[in-house]
């Protein structure tokens, strides 16, 4: 019996020995965010919020992210109509409040080069997307994806500037939409 428990702590000693050469290190990002929006077929949306993640590594070279985004701005939409006479004369557009809020999660891939660290990620979640002002609100939420990476320049100790692009993709209103998302800010690492 004092074997198997001598063989359990020796274990556990060298587990937590192990754990303790993982680096604890991570990062906390807050900036402005661009979104090139593709919700409107005919042309894309431009719309303009925040995004903010959180980065904890968990070896050297990769990270686990929580990356949320907030984009808003408006949309001319046509509303519905009948032609009841020819030629057909559509109503005029209404413009449309739109937001649109990213939950994302995954992997990051980054290494230090002097002051610059480039990183690439590959992120999924869920989006939700609202839309007001045309009368009828209506809202979806929807499975997302981001695929993508940036870069960290190194300004003073544990503080970075970082610019970031995304190939967002979701799929709200039963369609998919490939939006573009770029964002740039302020990086605290600890």
């Amino acid at each position: 019996m004092y074997q198997i428990a001598a063989v359990v702590g020796v274990i556990g000693f060298l587990a937590v020995g192990g754990w303790a050469q993982v680096p604890t290190s991570g990062n906390v990002f807050f900036g402005y965010s661009y979104l090139s929006s593709d919700l409107d077929p005919n042309n894309r949306t431009s719309l303009n919020g925040w995004n903010g993640s959180v980065e904890a590594k968990v070896l050297p070279f990769i990270g686990v992210v929580a990356d949320f985004s907030g984009n808003y701005g408006s949309l001319d939409v046509i509303p519905p109509f009948a032609c009841p006479a020819v030629p057909c004369v559509p109503p005029p557009a209404v413009s449309a409040d739109i937001s649109q809020h990213n939950f994302l999660f995954g992997p990051r891939v980054s290494f230090s080069v002097g002051k610059f660290r480039p990183f690439a990620h590959v992120l999924i979640g869920a989006s939700h997307i609202s839309e007001s002002g045309t009368g009828v609100s209506t809202s979806d939420t929807s499975f997302a994806d981001a695929f993508g990476g940036g870069l960290d320049y190194h300004l003073v100790p544990l503080i970075s500037w970082r610019l970031q692009v995304d190939a967002l993709q979701t799929r709200s209103f039963s369609d998919t939409q490939n939006n573009v998302r770029i964002s740039t800010g302020v990086v605290v690492h600890f």
